[in-house]
């Protein structure tokens, strides 16, 4: 396409749940929706069109064994691009990224600094390891490197209880929210565990990953703050196999992984059902694969949640909760283009038609 090129998207636009649109068009890398007078190039695509999907929860930047060379870590976000995850909430990375923001092929990038951790309770070169008289500083110093968002660890395996267990007291949480929150940015933890979510959403918290330890008790508590939940079940899908490993040593926290894996869809519908916001995480980077974001809202389907808001928590929901735009006119155009209508079956996502990234067919 010429400078001067225009984009004319055709077919059904879902701009919202219920909002369809005919068309759309891509002056100068930007949505509008009126026809551009005088325009000479003009390339159409047509099919089911989208926002760019999210994934608010990956490591771009970091594999199993900690940061990886920019070539790796360009790798991995050209895979969640072509996989149509044109936004991604990096949730935790020793790496520094900030090149891919000058890259207009690459997907945009919220990141929450890196992972805050109590000494060794964490995967070794991953966080920041740190006792809990550290932790407001090292709060702060993450809210002011990241793009308004922190990362704690809020719970692992205490190798002398042979379980897992919370990271930290309750009043270093409540002392580092606030100090994240007095510097504009928002709070979220890694938890697999049932004990550490009471102090963290107590403490002021405003998401909890995974979430796999939610209970009767602490759902409505959830519900009433408006604490969210990004429950990266494909993820989750790993942890009988992470049990077998760590059996023969520590048995008690097999069991209990087992059964966190047990409970995981049930979990996820429970809490929709109670009015948490849910959205579309993966968790890729660490063990996992990127390109991941269409299977996790099949899993959010799998787990009861309906299609349609399974399809909006990785889409214009997901959008407004990080604060960035979907398909509203002026905005970057940043789309996916399917063959058939995602709300009527999600599986469609796993195949796009084309990628739009800054208003350039890129996939």
């Amino acid at each position: 396409m010429s400078e001067r090129a225009v984009l004319h998207v055709k077919g059904r636009v879902l701009v919202g749940p219920e909002e369809v649109r005919d068309e759309l068009w891509v002056i100068g890398g930007r949505i509008s929706y009126d026809r551009p007078a005088g325009a000479r190039d003009i390339r159409t695509v047509e099919g089911w069109v989208l926002p760019g999907l999210v994934d608010a929860h990956c490591h771009v930047g970091l594999d199993r064994h900690g940061a990886v060379p920019e070539d790796v870590a360009e790798k991995q976000a050209l895979t969640d691009r072509d996989g149509g995850a044109l936004l991604l909430r990096d949730a935790g990375s020793p790496s520094d990224t900030r090149w891919i923001d000058d890259r207009e092929d690459l997907p945009k990038i919220i990141r929450a600094g890196r992972h805050i951790a109590r000494t060794r309770r964490y995967i070794r070169n991953y966080a920041w390891e740190i006792e809990p008289e550290d932790l407001v500083a090292h709060v702060a110093q993450e809210a002011r490197r990241g793009d308004g968002w922190v990362k704690l660890v809020g719970d692992w395996i205490d190798r002398d209880l042979g379980d897992l267990s919370p990271c930290w007291p309750r009043e270093a949480l409540e002392a580092a929210i606030a100090e994240a929150h007095r510097l504009g940015a928002r709070v979220t933890a890694h938890c697999f565990a049932e004990d550490s979510l009471r102090d963290l959403v107590e403490a002021g918290i405003d998401c909890i990953e995974h979430a796999t330890g939610l209970t009767d008790e602490t759902i409505p508590l959830f519900a009433e703050r408006g604490v969210a939940i990004v429950p990266t079940l494909v993820n989750i899908a790993t942890f009988p196999d992470l049990a077998a490993g760590g059996e023969k040593k520590f048995p008690d926290w097999s069991a209990h992984m087992r059964r966190l894996h047990a409970r995981r869809y049930e979990t996820v519908r429970s809490a929709y059902d109670a009015g948490i916001p849910v959205f579309v995480g993966t968790d890729a980077g660490g063990s996992l694969p990127h390109g991941l974001a269409a299977a996790e809202v099949g899993e959010l389907v799998t787990a009861g949640i309906p299609p349609l808001d399974a399809l909006a928590a990785g889409t214009w929901a997901a959008r407004r909760w990080l604060g960035r735009p979907g398909l509203e006119e002026g905005a970057p155009a940043d789309l996916v283009v399917y063959e058939a209508d995602p709300r009527a079956d999600v599986r469609v996502l796993t195949d796009p038609r084309r990628v739009v990234l800054n208003g350039r067919v890129v996939a």
